[in-house]
Parts: structure tokens; sequence; C-alpha cells
């Protein structure tokens, strides 16, 4: 018997949304201007959030990282290397292009404080959390 797994489910619907999409965009003649979603990570601690994602192949002057009405908006390009040979490929899963990435945050943020870096092909952008926000333990007097 197979086990429910909703995330399984809503990777599932993820990708076919995507085929989907991809579809729309050939039918109509834009499958140029193909978009790739990097995949990515939230954790949260107590004074802030870590978003991580994977876009490896991308050098950090070509990742854009702008932050408006508490969306997190990653975008850039990862550019194909040209040979001036063609290349026979048997399998092509690397998606190259424009990436385009955005995260809704909560409303405890500081943005002011919003850090970045970029580490082995892995972004890492820490959100820290607003001062209010932040866990406190009260003393009982």
């Amino acid at each position: 018997m197979v086990r429910f797994d909703p995330f399984r489910e809503l990777e599932a619907l993820r990708r076919e949304m995507e085929r989907v999409f991809d579809t729309f965009l050939a039918e109509r003649g834009m499958e140029g201007e193909f978009v790739w979603t990097p995949p990515l990570e939230v954790k949260e601690t107590d004074d802030r959030y870590i978003i991580r994602m994977d876009i490896p192949g991308v050098r950090k002057e070509d990742i854009k990282i702008e932050i408006t009405d508490n969306t997190l908006i990653v975008s850039g390009e990862r550019k194909e290397e040209k040979e001036k040979k063609e290349a026979n490929y048997y399998r092509r899963e690397i998606a190259y292009g424009s990436f385009y990435r955005a995260l809704q945050l909560p409303s405890d943020i500081d943005p002011e404080k919003v850090s970045a870096r970029y580490e082995n092909g892995v972004l890492i952008v820490e959100i820290p959390k607003s001062d209010r926000a932040k866990k406190r333990e009260i003393k009982i007097e």
C-alpha cells in the first residue's frame, strides 16, 4: 500500500503545470523565451529566515536579488557555453537561459538587513526577522 505524500503530489502537479506552460509557449512560437525555475528550500530559525537556492553554473554577477512588498525576487541567467562544433547529446536536462523565482515573505521581516552569499553554486539569502517578531522570554515577577 502506498502512503499519501502531499509533497510528492505537489511536485507532480508542478511538473505537469510546467509541461502545460512549455507546450503553450511552443505552440505560439515562444519556446526560445523559456524561463526556468531553480529549486529552493526555506528554513526558519528564531531570528531569521534562510533561503537556499540551487543555481550551479551561474556567475554571481548574473544574479539579481530584490525585495519588494515582502516578496523576494531572484532572477538571472545561466549562459550556455557555445562550442564551435555541434555536440551529439544523448540527454540534456540542464536548463540554460533566464531564471526567475519569487517568494512571498512573512510581514515580520527586516528588509534593510537582508544578506546574501553565493557558495559552490548555492545562493544563500538570510532575512532577519524584525525585533518585534523575535521570540523573547518574559520573566514573571
